[in-house]
């Protein structure tokens, strides 16, 4: 970026608006599974709070954590707040927590509408948002960023936010729960793939910088087959076909010759065909459930 961005702009890139779909998608998703007439609009809402809230706070987080470890020190990605020196990283810190913290009391208002169980379920998601690279051994620098990925921002918004409607879960709410979290991993992948050579440098073992900027293509290919499959299991064939063609820019680009920033369209790509499909899931069963 050629300009400093202003006192406002600075949060809201920090913020990393193009991986916010990874929160919305699945908890629309989850929501629309059952009858639209039956649909909790409340509990729905706090959902997308929840989700959305929790995502905002583990970028904060993630740049505050990167940022003081010098992982950031070499940028092609987003701006960062920590790594820009622009923003004291005590404040970063706060933001994060009180993403955190808001998403929590969100979270406490629905789980007194629904069940207590999903306290715990908050409280494990807030600890993986603020360790996937902070504390002494965060897990996104060992290569198991993925996992988690699949199950928050997979299972557990799509399941869970299926659940918080009459507290029953459809058995295709699981197979949904994978085409979301394949389709959030995707969204990640686009992330490694673009800071391998950083990562590599930094001591940062995502599985992209681990297999190298050829091979780790093929970790892209294999999310987006994933959601492909899930999408013709849970029943849903055509919009799975169609997956595989929306999908073929961004593979164009994952195979490509692209590194570092010349990579930045990849996560813009998937995050609007993240949207594309999320939304197109919604309106088939709006039609049809």
């Amino acid at each position: 970026m050629s300009e400093v961005p202003g006192p406002l702009q600075r949060w809201v890139l920090a913020a990393r608006p193009r991986t916010l779909p990874a929160a919305l998608v699945p908890v629309v998703v989850g929501a629309a599974l059952v009858r639209p007439a039956s649909i909790n609009w409340l509990n729905s809402l706090l959902c997308m709070v929840v989700a959305l809230a929790l995502q905002i706070g583990t970028n904060y987080a993630n740049d505050y954590s990167d940022g003081v470890r010098g992982t950031d020190s070499v940028r092609v990605g987003p701006f960062r707040l920590t790594a820009s020196k622009l923003v004291a990283p005590s404040r970063v810190k706060y933001a994060a927590w009180s993403s955190f913290s808001l998403g929590a009391i969100a979270g406490l208002v629905l789980a007194s509408r629904t069940s207590w169980w999903l306290v715990a379920v908050g409280l494990t998601a807030i600890l993986a948002g603020w360790l996937y690279t902070g504390g002494p051994k965060p897990y996104g620098y060992y290569g198991f960023g993925e996992l988690f990925v699949m199950i928050y921002f997979g299972f557990v918004a799509t399941v869970g936010s299926s659940y918080v409607q009459h507290r029953s879960v459809p058995s295709s709410a699981w197979w949904f729960g994978l085409a979301t979290g394949s389709m959030a991993c995707a969204l990640l992948e686009a992330n490694n793939l673009r800071d391998v050579q950083g990562d590599q440098l930094a001591g940062k073992k995502t599985l992209a910088a681990r297999l190298g900027r050829e091979r780790a293509s093929w970790l892209y290919a294999l999310c987006v087959g994933a959601v492909a499959v899930a999408l013709v299991v849970g029943g849903e064939a055509v919009i799975g076909g169609l997956a595989l063609i929306v999908y073929i820019p961004a593979l164009k680009m994952a195979f490509s010759s692209r590194n570092g920033r010349d990579l930045l369209p990849l996560l813009q790509a998937s995050a609007r065909t993240q949207l594309a499909l999320g939304g197109l899931l919604t309106a088939t069963f709006f039609v049809t459930r």
